[in-house]
């Protein structure tokens, strides 16, 4: 017989169950505020108790994110906020003809780390804190003196020649130079690099030591990566096109990518970065972020980052007010002389949103141009 311990010493633990669930049991989701600035859009979370969070939609246009952030309020009206799995899967499983989408898991993204933002505010830490804690003490960023990445400067036809492999050789001697012996040097070739091309430029620069190529091809066509692994030596990287735990499984079971690029504000917010970096641990594949937001999105990936074990380095544009719209959003760290940044300390994201400027930057004309590239024959190129 199973004898039911007294209630007296019952009650300090039901005490405490009781006071945990009513920290948090109460707050309700009340609005969801987009703002559209530039070529981002900003989503605002907001609850019954004054809490708020914020997300940032990278890599769409922003008239589109709007919009359908306030059409998925629908979804979140009247929530727990700190329900973060369960919302994630209620939006992202929500219209079954539009699961997946990259419209939808952009939005998405936004909206998945403003509740984490809700939740680390609500219980007055960090948000890496909530993910298992850091692993480490500082994030190491590019570009800096001692890390770059260069390009392909253009889309590049199929019947490039030696010349053209020339041209982006030079261009990896030239920012080998640049960081020195002890520097890292990648290369992105932003799917614009034919694959025959491609080979013949990987085997030209062995020499140079460089970290990764990345973005060897168009997502989509797993053999086309197997067939690139196969012939190049130089470590592949690719992530930012691919979007969830499902983009990424091809990768690491066909074994064909060496870095996995996922994006915060493309893949699904920091709970799909958690969930790829445990995928990616399994096969021993560390993480290199890729990363145009802006100083609300970088601080997303970063605090997720910080709780992932195997990290390599992360991107990052501060200066760039295409990325970085100047004013908006204000962060409690900088990036040191040899390229790394301490962990944020405020609860949440840690990051100030100046909803003001929002305000004022929302209401400027703005025009969305759909980015594009052509060959020189006039044919469409990828980029």
């Amino acid at each position: 017989m199973i004898r039911r311990p007294p209630r007296s010493t019952l009650f300090p633990y039901t005490t405490l169950f009781r006071s945990v669930a009513d920290r948090t049991a109460s707050t309700k989701i009340s609005a969801v505020k987009p703002f559209r600035v530039g070529t981002k859009a900003y989503i605002k979370v907001e609850t019954n108790h004054k809490v708020f969070g914020w997300g940032e939609v990278t890599g769409l246009d922003p008239n589109v994110a709007c919009v359908l952030a306030n059409s998925l309020f629908e979804l979140l009206d009247g929530e727990n906020p700190t329900r973060i799995e369960h919302l994630w899967q209620k939006v992202y499983r929500a219209h079954r003809n539009i699961r997946g989408g990259s419209f939808l898991t952009h939005v998405l993204s936004a909206i998945d780390c403003a509740l984490w933002d809700i939740t680390g505010k609500l219980w007055g830490v960090p948000v890496y804190r909530l993910l298992g804690g850091p692993v480490r003490d500082y994030v190491r960023l590019y570009p800096t003196p001692k890390a770059f990445k260069t390009g392909t400067g253009g889309p590049h036809p199929f019947s490039g020649g030696p010349k053209d492999v020339e041209e982006l050789v030079k261009r990896i001697h030239d920012t080998r130079k640049r960081v020195g012996p002890d520097g890292a040097v990648m290369f992105d070739a932003h799917c614009a690099v034919p694959p025959p091309m491609l080979i013949q430029f990987a085997n030209a620069i062995e020499a140079y030591d460089v970290m990764w190529i990345e973005e060897p091809a168009v997502p989509g066509n797993i053999e086309v990566f197997k067939r690139l692994k196969q012939a190049i030596r130089v470590p592949l990287a690719s992530g930012e096109r691919d979007r969830t735990i499902w983009g990424f499984i091809p990768y690491l079971q066909e074994r064909c990518l060496d870095i996995l690029q996922p994006d915060c504000g493309h893949t699904g917010g920091i709970s799909q970065m958690r969930k790829i970096a445990a995928l990616a641990e399994t096969y021993m594949t560390p993480l290199a972020p890729h990363c145009t937001a802006s100083n609300l999105g970088i601080s997303a990936s970063i605090h997720a980052i910080a709780a992932t074990a195997l990290f390599l380095i992360h991107e990052f544009y501060p200066t760039n007010f295409g990325f970085n719209p100047k004013g908006i959003a204000t962060i409690d760290w900088q990036v040191d002389k040899e390229g790394y940044v301490a962990l944020p300390q405020g609860p949440g994201l840690g990051v100030e949103m100046d909803e003001k400027v929002l305000d004022e930057a929302a209401k400027k004309p703005q025009t969305y141009k759909w980015p594009g590239a052509k060959l020189k024959d006039g044919s469409i190129a990828d980029y």
